[in-house]
């Protein structure tokens, strides 16, 4: 399965749920207060103070950095962005949120037969694949991963330089060659296909499956190990300097501070491949910094805050808990295009050989590219 296709499915499924919800009115929304004998409201009965809730206090490693280690979950069906469906609503009532796991759950199983055949291979992989986790919406019940700006919305893009247009351009006409089975060259199927990167790439965002990373610490550094695909991020704690700017990585450069007990990173440097950035985003001026802070035994908060002034109008944050499971990485390997990439590059060469034209892209490309990330 590819991102593309497997990241569509989970967006469509999402606005179905949510729809659903928002057609359910909340029992007791339009109760009134009982009145006495003589039309006088009683008096409210104060409610029982709450004890103050303690601050977490993180364990330290043994040379005494906040202790981050372990394997950790981060799926949740909690969108990025604030579905149009939901308005202005930030955060959903305990009965929307229960109906909403509810349609959730019925929408995305992978064990239902009753689609069609398009749904039915959709749900080629069964559920027995899947990650229960990600069928939960958020604690807290937001109804976006985004906290800033506060609609919930990436924020605008800003108009692209004409190269960026031509980029874009030639990217649509890659997608187009690919998907009707005809790419030119390797270098038109994408990185996760490719099986170079796929969720590595921070920022860190659960999907269908291997929502799953591990933290190591040593003296002077953290390594963040994520399991699809297979990178680790080594990231340096001593203060030294970013390398070189002509210097470009998959995972970018990264160097990371304590900020009391919060884990900052900051990574620049990527590269300029397709899709090496979340959103196709200008690797020349894209900037993230991740933030990592233990609030609980079993419970890790993860932000991060996106920039690239010549993408978006301005930076925006999201957050987005991790939750310290009991279970073990596994290793992640793409079969299937071990083959399939000769395959599909021989085909190709055969139906140009009969004649056969690749298809130009239909509509306008999309300003972020192949929606890859």
């Amino acid at each position: 399965m590819t991102r593309r296709v497997l990241m569509s499915l989970a967006a469509a499924s999402l606005a179905v749920a949510v729809a659903a919800v928002l057609t359910v009115p909340v029992a007791g929304q339009t109760q009134k207060p009982a009145t006495t004998a003589a039309g006088a409201q009683p008096a409210a009965k104060p409610a029982p103070a709450k004890p103050a809730a303690r601050a977490f206090t993180p364990p330290k490693t043994s040379w005494g950095d906040p202790d981050l280690q372990g394997i950790w979950n981060f799926a949740t069906s909690t969108p990025l962005e604030r579905p149009a469906a939901v308005g202005e609503k930030a955060v959903l009532s305990d009965q929307e949120a229960e109906q909403f796991e509810e349609q959730l759950a019925f929408n995305l199983t992978r064990d239902r037969r009753d689609g069609g055949n398009a749904a039915d291979v959709a749900r080629a992989y069964n559920e027995h694949w899947m990650d229960p986790r990600r069928l939960a919406i958020l604690e807290d019940k937001r109804t976006s991963l985004i906290v800033d700006p506060a609609n919930g919305r990436i924020p605008p893009r800003v108009p692209f330089s004409p190269e960026r247009q031509q980029a874009a351009r030639a990217v649509a006409a890659a997608v187009a060659r690919f998907n009707a089975g005809m790419p030119a060259t390797y270098h038109e199927f994408t990185a996760p296909v490719r099986g170079i990167i796929r969720t590595d790439l921070p920022p860190y965002l659960g999907t269908i499956y291997n929502n799953t990373a591990q933290i190591f610490q040593s003296p002077g550094y953290v390594v963040i190990v994520q399991e699809m695909i297979h990178s680790a991020r080594i990231v340096p704690m001593d203060g030294r300097p970013h390398i070189n700017e002509t210097l470009r990585q998959w995972l970018g450069d990264t160097r990371g501070r304590w900020e009391g007990n919060t884990l900052v990173l900051e990574t620049r440097n990527f590269r300029r491949d397709r899709g090496a950035v979340y959103g196709n985003a200008n690797p020349d001026s894209f900037r993230i910094v991740e933030r990592f802070t233990r609030t609980g035994a079993d419970a890790l908060a993860y932000e991060f805050t996106i920039s690239d002034s010549t993408t978006w109008e301005r930076p925006w944050t999201a957050m987005v808990p991790w939750a310290r499971i009991k279970e073990q990485l596994y290793e992640y390997t793409t079969h299937e295009d071990n083959f399939d990439l000769v395959h599909l590059l021989q085909g190709a060469r055969v139906r140009e050989a009969r004649g056969e034209k690749a298809p130009e892209p239909t509509g306008r490309p999309a300003a972020g590219g192949d929606g890859d990330r």
